[in-house]
């Protein structure tokens, strides 16, 4: 959930006047939660317009939710993504000041419309805090020098800035079951919050060198003979012989991520199956984007199409999750990396 097409100010969502809750002439017990929905659902529709659509296939409480959280997590995001030399302190003491109001929110005290929604969304589908802190934790490493030297490192870089979201999301969806079931439904959900983030990391490249950063895991790039100094120096490293099949290799990285989280989605409940698979497949699909423009991310941004946003969501409508088997779904997905480069997704893939 980190389409970047209009930044958003931190001021446009927690102004003067939100700061202090229910005392806006305008505000009333009556009518506050419907502003501050329609608050959380303009800057959804306004980012996201993958997950806008997925959305719609979601009953209209829990799409509600699903709102609140991503309001939540989005200025959190652009909060950091404005920082420039020597603006770190000041953002890292605003992002505290953002982590002290969800604090207050969480304890029965919010202020402003993303944190009263955000509270009535902790309350009404028992969302821990746990996850909610974690986004923060991840989104403030974005605030440091941004290197990550292997796979795993990056991997929990993924983890707390998208893993987090996707077990917020699981408790909004529902897992029927019990708390087992809940449990292994969130490691589905964390699997796929690896495989959005990775495929966020390789549409934005070219963004991220502006911003002085390279995701890209110093192992994987050597394998290939690459440097991140090649990433953030060489504008013409597209055309370069090592370029494409690195990129085919992270490529190849995230969709078996995607595949490890698909059988998760027969978990949740059955209301929520179109949305959490328009989400995963709107998401890869992004990956065919960047394969279809020559793995050419740092002059251009992968987009999907119009076109193929609304099949993604005619594709979702039709899905059918088959009949829950624990014995095929499994604990979880665990995924070897030890295998070569060039192996198919499906082998990287067995189900604990």
């Amino acid at each position: 959930m980190t389409d970047r097409d209009i930044a958003l100010r931190p001021a446009d969502v927690l102004g003067p006047a939100d700061l202090v809750a229910d005392e806006r002439p305008s505000a009333t017990i009556e009518t506050a939660p419907a502003s501050d929905a329609a608050h959380c659902a303009t800057i959804v529709r306004t980012h996201a317009r993958t997950f806008t659509l997925a959305s719609y296939l979601l009953p209209a409480e829990k799409r509600r939710a699903a709102y609140a959280l991503y309001a939540f997590c989005r200025v959190a995001d652009d909060l950091v993504d404005q920082a420039t030399p020597g603006t770190e302190a000041t953002l890292a003491a605003q992002l505290g000041d953002y982590e002290r109001q969800l604090s207050a929110a969480l304890a029965g005290r919010p202020s402003g419309p993303v944190f009263r929604e955000v509270a009535w969304v902790a309350r009404e589908y028992e969302v821990p805090p746990e996850p909610l802190f974690e986004l923060l934790d991840g989104v403030r490493l974005d605030l440091s020098p941004t290197r990550y030297r292997t796979w795993r490192e990056l991997e929990h870089y993924c983890e707390g800035v998208a893993s987090s979201v996707g077990e917020m999301c699981t408790h909004v969806f529902g897992v029927p079951g019990g708390e087992e079931a809940r449990r292994r439904a969130v490691r589905y959900a964390r699997t796929l919050g690896v495989a959005m983030q990775l495929t966020n990391i390789l549409r934005d490249i070219g963004e991220d060198i502006h911003r002085g950063r390279c995701y890209l895991p110093e192992e994987d790039l050597a394998m290939f003979g690459l440097t991140p100094r090649d990433v953030l120096t060489n504008p013409g490293l597209p055309r370069d012989e090592r370029w494409r099949p690195m990129m085919a290799f992270e490529v190849g990285r995230a969709r078996a991520l995607y595949e490890a989280a698909i059988p998760g989605i027969a978990l949740l409940s059955h209301d929520a199956h179109r949305c959490a698979r328009a989400c995963a497949t709107g998401y890869a699909g992004i990956l065919g984007a960047i394969e279809a423009q020559g793995y050419d991310t740092i002059s251009t941004r992968a987009r999907i199409t119009r076109r193929a946003r609304f099949s993604v969501l005619w594709d979702a409508w039709r899905f059918r999750a088959a009949p829950l088997d624990t014995a095929t779904v499994g604990d979880g997905p665990v995924l070897r990396w030890d295998l070569l480069p060039n192996a198919a997704a499906k082998d990287h893939v067995r189900l604990a």
